[in-house]
This record gives C-alpha cells, sequence and structure tokens, in this order.
C-alpha cells in the first residue's frame, strides 16, 4: 500500500500545536498533545451579524461584505429613502436618496463610493418610477432617469455600466436596459417575461436568475451586452431571491420565495457551468436584499420580510467560503445576579466587574462581584441608593449621587464613596447633588456629568454641568451643549477623554440623540446616536474612541414597550450598529470593553447578566478519523 510520502513526496509532520497559518490549508500532520492526525479544511457556511437600524425589505444594494450599501425598501408604514453603509462589523447611517422608493435594483458589483440604484416603486400598489441616483460614499446625487419605468427587476454591474433586467410595469416585463454612466437606453429583451428575479456580473458578461413568472422560476439567462442565452437552470425556483457576483461565473443566489409565499434558505453557487447547492442561511426572510462583489466567498445579506410570524426583518448574515470560521459577535446568557435590581451602577471589565447598589423595591446598598464565571457578595455601600454615576476598576471604584426613597420624589444624593477592594469609604460629597448621573475616568481622575436635581413642581431639573474629582475633591468643569439626564457614557480611564451618549430631558419630555466628547475642559457636540436612547449601560462599556452601548428606553413614558435590546458600537467618529441583547431593559449596569462587555439587571427588575463577545476567525483545523 503506497504511503503518504510515496503520493505526496513528504513525511506526515509531528508537532506539540497545531499550525495557524492559512497557508497550511491541505497539509496532514499529527499533533503529538492530542494524539491525532489533523488538517486543515475549507468550509462554507453563513454566520449572523449586526443588524441594520431600520428593518426593512425589497432595498437595493452594493458593495462588498466589509463595505456594503442598502438603501431604499418597504416598511410597514411604507416606502423609505433610509441608506445604512456596512462596514465589516456593524450599519451606520449614510446619505438619503432623493426618491423614496421600494423594489429598486442596485449595481452589486458598485462599491460603497460609486453605487447605483435605479428605478423601482413610490407607493403601495403600483406607482413606478425612472428615477436614478449615484451614489459617492456620502450623498445621492440624481442622474438620468431610465428608459422605461420598471421596479422588481434585477440590477448588476457598476457605476458607469449597468443593467436591468425583467421586473414589473405592472405586468411582468421582458424589458432590459443598459446605463453607460449618463445614458439609459432599452436593450434586447430577455426570453421569459418576469419579475422578482435577480442580477449578477458585469454589463458585458452578466447573469439574469429566478424571478417569477406565471409561477416561481428557475430560470437563469446569461447576457454578454447584446444577447440574453438560456443558461444552465437554479437547482430550486424561486422568486424575491437574494445574490451577486461582480463575474459571471462567481455568482452566487440565495433565499427566496416559492408559490403560497414560502420562505427559501438555499444558497446556490454558479461556476460558469452550473449552480450547486452550499450552506443553508440562518434567516427564512424572502425579499432581502445582497451585497457580493469580488468572487462568491464573502457577502452579506440583509432584511427581508418574514412569514411567520409576520414582519420585517432588520437581520444581516454575512456569507464566507475559505478555510476559517468566523463566530459572529454576540451576546450570551451568563450567570444572574443574586437578585433582580434596576437603575443599578457598574464598574470594571467583563470578567473583573461590580454592580453597586440599585432599586429592588426599596433603595439598597448591595453590591455583587462578578469574576467572568459567577456573582458573589461584595462590601456593601454606606449609603443606600440607585442612579448613581460610576467610575474605576473593581478594585478601585468610585460611586456617586443618587436618589434614595420615597420614589419618585426622592431626595438627591451627593455622596461620593471609594472602594479599595476591601471596603468603601465616604469622601467629599459632589457640589452639586444629583441622581441619574452619569461617570467615566479613573477613581483619581473621575468625571461626574448631568444628572436630575431636585422636583420643580411636576417636573425634573436637569443639570448641564461637570464635575472632575482628583481623588479627594470635586471641582467645576465644562457645561454640556444639550441639557438631559438619564445618558450612558465612556471613556474607562480618562478624564480628558470621555463621551457620553442619548438621554432624557424633562421639559420637554424628549428623548435625544446628542453625542459629546470630553477634552478635559469642555463638551463638544459631535456625530448623533443613530437612535434616540435614554438610561441604557448605566456605564458603557469601553472608551471614547471605541465604546459599546446597549439597552435602555427609546421613547416616552419609560414603560415596558419602550425598553430596548438595542446595541450600538462608537469609533470616536461614527455609530454602527453590534448584535443585539437577549433581554429587553433599560436602567441596566454595564461594565467591560467594546469587544467584551457586560450587561446585567435593569428595568422591569431583573437578574439577567449577559456578555458580549465581539466577532473571532480561527482556522477550521479538523481531526481526521477513518469513518
Amino acid at each position: 500500500m503506497s504511503t503518504y510520502r510515496e503520493i505526496h513526496g513528504k513525511a506526515v509532520k509531528s508537532v506539540s500545536t497545531d499550525p495557524s497559518a492559512e497557508t497550511d490549508a491541505g497539509q496532514i500532520w499529527y499533533n503529538t498533545a492530542s494524539d491525532t492526525f489533523k488538517s486543515i479544511v475549507k468550509t462554507a457556511a453563513w454566520s449572523t451579524a449586526a443588524p441594520i437600524s431600520t428593518a426593512r425589505s425589497n432595498a437595493g444594494g452594493f458593495g462588498i461584505q466589509t463595505a456594503n450599501v442598502i438603501a431604499g425598501g418597504s416598511l410597514p408604514s411604507g416606502k423609505t429613502n433610509l441608506c445604512e453603509e456596512y462596514n465589516g462589523s456593524g450599519w451606520a447611517t449614510g446619505g438619503v436618496l432623493n426618491t423614496t422608493r421600494g423594489e429598486l435594483s442596485g449595481v452589486t458589483s458598485g462599491t460603497l463610493t460609486a453605487g447605483l440604484m435605479f428605478g423601482g416603486n413610490t407607493a403601495p400598489g403600483w406607482n413606478g418610477t425612472t428615477a436614478t441616483e449615484e451614489y459617492n460614499g456620502t450623498a445621492w446625487t440624481s442622474v438620468n432617469n431610465m428608459a422605461t419605468t420598471v421596479s422588481f427587476m434585477g440590477g448588476s454591474g457598476i457605476q458607469t455600466a449597468a443593467f436591468s433586467a425583467g421586473g414589473r410595469v405592472p405586468a411582468n416585463t421582458n424589458n432590459s436596459q443598459e446605463y453607460d454612466g449618463t445614458n439609459w437606453s432599452n436593450g434586447n429583451p430577455i426570453n421569459t417575461a418576469r419579475q422578482g428575479g435577480v442580477g449578477t456580473g458585469i454589463q458585458t458578461a452578466g447573469l439574469y436568475c429566478g424571478g417569477e413568472a406565471s409561477g416561481a422560476s428557475a430560470d437563469v439567462e446569461s447576457y454578454d451586452g447584446t444577447t440574453w442565452t438560456e443558461g444552465p437552470n437554479l437547482g430550486t425556483a424561486r422568486y424575491r431571491l437574494g445574490g451577486g457576483g461582480d463575474t459571471q461565473n462567481t455568482s452566487m443566489v440565495f433565499a427566496g420565495s416559492v408559490p403560497g409565499g414560502a420562505s427559501k434558505v438555499l444558497t446556490e453557487l454558479y461556476d460558469g457551468t452550473s449552480w450547486s447547492e452550499t450552506a443553508d442561511m440562518g434567516s427564512t426572510a424572502k425579499e432581502q436584499v445582497s451585497g457580493f462583489r469580488g468572487p462568491n466567498t464573502a457577502g452579506i445579506a440583509t432584511g427581508g420580510y418574514i412569514n411567520s410570524p409576520p414582519g420585517w426583518a432588520s437581520t444581516s448574515e454575512e456569507f464566507n467560503q475559505g478555510t476559517s470560521v468566523i463566530t459572529a459577535g454576540a451576546w450570551s446568557s451568563a450567570p444572574t445576579l443574586p437578585a433582580a435590581v434596576n437603575s443599578i451602577a457598574g464598574i470594571g471589565t467583563q470578567t473583573a466587574a461590580l454592580g453597586c447598589g440599585g432599586y429592588v423595591g426599596p433603595t439598597v446598598t448591595t453590591v455583587s462581584s462578578y469574576d467572568g464565571s459567577s456573582w458573589s457578595p461584595a462590601p456593601s455601600l454606606g449609603t443606600a441608593r440607585y442612579g448613581m454615576g460610576s467610575n474605576g476598576t473593581a478594585t478601585a471604584g468610585l460611586v456617586f449621587g443618587g436618589s434614595g426613597l420615597p420614589v419618585p420624589s426622592a431626595p438627591v444624593r451627593g455622596e461620593t464613596e471609594e472602594f479599595d477592594g476591601s471596603s468603601w469609604s465616604e469622601q467629599t460629597n459632589l457640589s452639586t447633588a444629583r441622581s441619574y448621573v452619569s461617570g467615566f475616568g479613573s477613581q483619581t481622575a473621575g468625571v461626574a456629568v448631568t444628572g436630575a436635581s431636585p422636583r420643580v413642581g411636576p417636573a425634573i431639573s436637569a443639570p448641564n454641568s461637570t464635575e472632575e474629582y482628583n481623588g479627594s475633591s470635586w471641582t467645576a468643569g465644562g457645561g454640556l451643549n444639550t441639557i438631559r439626564y438619564k445618558v450612558s457614557s465612556a471613556g474607562q480611564a480618562a478624564l480628558t477623554a470621555g463621551v457620553i451618549f442619548g438621554g432624557y430631558n424633562n421639559p420637554p419630555a424628549t428623548v435625544p440623540q446628542a453625542t459629546e466628547e470630553y477634552n478635559g475642559t469642555a463638551w463638544t457636540s459631535v456625530n448623533n446616536v443613530l437612535t434616540g436612547f435614554a438610561w441604557g449601560a448605566a456605564q458603557s462599556a469601553g472608551t471614547q474612541t471605541d465604546a459599546l452601548l446597549f439597552g435602555g428606553y427609546n421613547a416616552t413614558p419609560f414603560s415596558t414597550p419602550n425598553f430596548v435590546t438595542t446595541c450600538f458600537a462608537y469609533d470616536g467618529t461614527n455609530f454602527s450598529t453590534r448584535p443585539s441583547l437577549g433581554t429587553n431593559r433599560g436602567a441596566l449596569g454595564g461594565a467591560g470593553v467594546s469587544t467584551a462587555g457586560l450587561a446585567f439587571g435593569g428595568n422591569p427588575n431583573t437578574n439577567k447578566t449577559e456578555e458580549f463577545t465581539g466577532e473571532t476567525t480561527a482556522l477550521n483545523v479538523k481531526t481526521l478519523t477513518q469513518s
């Protein structure tokens, strides 16, 4: 019998640690530590990605997995002009379309800074449009209209050489059109009139796949820039499907519907000769928008409509094919707090955190310590209170301000307490007593910002003042530009590099989206949060340029329907979405950093704890067996 050396010209190497380079793919080695033969193998899989901010179906899209755009689409309330951009980790707000519409198409081979959207439907029923818009990565510009009104078509190509095929006008059409970067012109018709198919490739080597004719179609037609020719059919007939690819021979299709409205999770790849089925999607949404440019090894699918329970989807999934396994970022359940509590203050990291005080019916002095595996009792605060500000670490923490009882007209507090890892000691009070206060920095260089001062009649007064702590006393800092309280904050160890997000103002009862950064002297207004929220994590995990903020309330009154699972990341300039919390809640505690966050407690009263782990990538090492 031939040996491995005789076949491959080399011996199987023995190692105690598995190789970690992609160049080792296909090799076989013997791991002496596990007493097994192993190899790195290629896989194909979909994984959950950060959701879009606005759930929608029938949007247009283009770009690559790490620089993707969706725009327009259908909402429960009608059509939208909203645009979002994906950076490989999360979705951020882009420029709005000039023409509000859904059922439009984009050039799947376009780029974030050179995109194109065209056609579509501007209202329920049929109100088609020929509007065409180009995107430069910041704003949309209206350019020359399409030659023929059409929606639900398939489109692809690039900004200066695009094509449209099929669609409805409002009946199914065999229309095709070409765009040369300036003008549209009608081209030769496709062979089978249908709508809801997807386009892939470029103008001189494209495909129009699937769609709805008299029923779901598996038909695929190829385009050479002049003529449409029947090609190999899809393995599964479907319409309103997603797909893409910047070459005809590296195309991909996924999802879609069959008669009766059932969603399909199937994915098919094209190699220029035939279609083959690969990994199924996790989402059952149809009418998804996609962004696949380049070989069909890395892409993203977004949004859509789900039949059961019926509703618009905000989900995203990434497709990857290669030797690496990508584990998406996610929140996961962790050991629960000893008791349900809200308005709790958080300090520390994911594996060394404190949950301080809060409200459980009465206010409490209780402090719990988390080591990454379990919560345990820690020394109690000297003063019972909720809605405190906090900063520092689990062995050098600081809490300040807050409220006692009775609720809701509780007196605000100015007490400051330091923790040395063994006990709490009272320090100099805040200059201005306040509750629902926020903080950042360290125990010896900390900031207390905003908060609520005593009630004035039915209203609560929100000071815009900042105080700075030097380890022994508080002094005045800069004033905020937007008056509010119940803000979230980040800036774990730097008095001179803090940031606050969102909040609540009363009167008037508003939930602002304002973001402000602090340099140790003054506050500067920067880009708004993607959506207004208040009373999120008591101490948002992270730093001024790398923060994670989660939970809270997105509207008034602060009641159960308005609790959110929303999670955002902030990079010092822009916000983007991240995977949502598993539990809707506000007034929760938070700790950690942007790739390793911790959420605990919250309102409605809960003892639930969740850990956030950022996306990871690892080589797909498999143990070889005889079976």
